[in-house]
């Protein structure tokens, strides 16, 4: 069986399975059977499937749905909808099962559906919680979007320094009837200090009565909660942690960061860069307003616009040798894509090392030289081919003479030579100008060097088509026929 058709196979088996799991589900909620007995049918089922089914329900029956399945059940399937989704469902509810609801979430995942709710019914959720959940959701809340602190769950196993190993077993049977993370222990003294962690396994493993330092690791990775979820993404991703302490200033522990934390972050950082590289401020939802999304868009395109105009009028600065070289337009798509593709591999790499914060000066000039140097022999290599390849097209395919097709091959080289140098140093200047200013390079960069490098690429093309074939072809064909008449 083919490849695709086996995919195929899987993709449809998946999809029956999923019609299976909806009509059962389905079916379940439409019965007569007592709460209870629900209760126990739907326990059978995973949270994801359930997750996928409920979208399927009218409003009544999810209603129903919220009464009879067991609140843990209910916790674990808001863990796999989406936040928007959730926060729909959330207002489905009475605000006390939405209040038990949210006292059984992660703190993390409870923030975010929360805040996908109205103001007034948010305070009232809020409100109607256990005094320990409400100060641990106003913590997290209190971050905002774009710090690791907003991202963090109070969910993990905090033991006392001064413990013995005994005693420390005995806090984890404790506090593991609450918070399910209990691979790495977090140690703190009096104050709540950091102090280090505990492997799960070195704990059980060790003497009862052995002191926990002996076993604590205080070179353990830590964030604090004020820090940029950006700039942390990559600083946690160089651990193989499974989970990573939260500090405040005063290096007390707030919380911890999951690996499915750290996943969800990096998801939505790629997204927001995927959006940078298009012009837009931040990622479009699917129903977001259209006055909403026009007010992102147009900014830079308006920026854009002058400057389209001014690559407009260079063009129009060279009508002249369009009018003498029609065949000169034919290739100038190949000069505005390749400027633009190496324009676009410097910035990629200029936006990758603009990460580090700590960049001296001269380390910006290495990479600015570097990329130039990496233009200077990439725009040889490419020229050099587009010189034969080109001239000889002309010469066998547009019935061109000898030096008439490889003078215009020669103004094609030169051309890809020029646009390619200059386009590499654009692609790495303009992301370090637009830092300097304190403007997101990512945001700036990718439509403003499209742009620059389409004039650039103008410039060099229409430029040396004009000083050279229209100038020096005469001197190529004299030489050409002094040489045939000597012979």
């Amino acid at each position: 069986m083919k490849k695709n058709e086996l995919n195929k196979n899987v993709i449809s088996n998946e999809d029956a399975v999923k019609n299976i799991y909806c009509d059962e589900i389905t079916a379940v909620i439409n019965s007569n059977d007592s709460p209870k007995a629900m209760m126990n049918r739907l326990d059978d089922y995973h949270g994801s499937d359930i997750a996928e089914v409920i979208s399927t329900f009218s409003v009544l029956n999810r209603k129903k749905f919220y009464r009879v399945c067991s609140l843990e059940m209910l916790a674990e399937i808001f863990e796999y909808l989406d936040e928007k989704q959730a926060g729909e469902y959330l207002r489905e509810m009475d605000i006390h099962k939405a209040s038990e609801l949210i006292s059984e979430l992660d703190t993390d995942t409870a923030v975010n559906i929360l805040s996908e709710t109205d103001k007034d019914r948010r305070s009232l959720i809020i409100d109607a919680v256990a005094p320990d959940v409400r100060s641990e959701l106003k913590l997290i809340a209190s971050f905002d979007e774009e710090e690791i602190g907003s991202r963090m769950t109070t969910n993990c196993i905090i033991i006392d320094e001064d413990m013995t190993v005994k005693q420390a077993m005995n806090a984890l049977v404790s506090q593991a009837r609450k918070n399910d993370n209990i691979s790495t222990l977090f140690v703190v003294d009096e104050n709540k200090v950091f102090s280090g962690a505990i492997d799960l396994k070195d704990l059980i493993t060790a003497d009862s009565e052995v002191e926990l330092e002996s076993i604590t690791a205080t070179s353990f990775p830590y964030v604090y909660a004020n820090e940029q979820t950006a700039d942390c993404i990559e600083k946690l991703k160089d651990y193989s942690e499974y989970i990573i302490p939260v500090l405040d200033d005063s290096n007390r522990l707030l919380g911890v960061i999951t690996a499915q934390n750290i996943i969800e972050a990096s998801d939505d950082e790629m997204g927001e860069d995927y959006a940078k590289l298009g012009g837009l401020s931040a990622e479009e939802d699917l129903n977001e307003p259209v006055l909403q999304s026009v007010k992102k868009r147009l900014p830079w395109l308006l920026v854009l616009l002058g400057l389209g105009m001014v690559v407009s009028t260079v063009v129009g600065a060279f009508e002249k040798v369009v009018a003498q070289l029609t065949l000169i337009v034919a290739f100038q798509s190949l000069i505005l894509d390749m400027a633009g593709n190496v324009g676009t591999q410097s910035l990629a790499v200029t936006i990758r090392v603009l990460t580090d914060g700590s960049l001296t000066a001269k380390q910006k000039l290495h990479l600015v030289s570097k990329e130039m140097r990496v233009g200077l022999l990439n725009g040889t290599l490419i020229g050099v081919l587009s010189f034969i390849a080109v001239g000889l097209y002309i010469f066998f395919f547009k019935g061109k003479g000898l030096i008439y097709s490889f003078a215009m091959s020669g103004c094609i080289g030169i051309s890809l030579i020029l646009a390619i140098i200059v386009s590499s140093a654009v692609g790495t200047l303009t992301p370090l100008l637009f830092k300097k200013i304190k403007i997101d390079p990512a945001v700036a960069s990718g439509p403003m060097i499209t742009t620059l490098n389409d004039l650039v690429a103008v410039v060099a093309y229409y430029g040396t088509s004009w000083i050279f074939p229209e100038n020096l072809l005469d001197v190529y064909m004299r030489f050409f026929i002094m040489i045939v008449m000597e012979m």
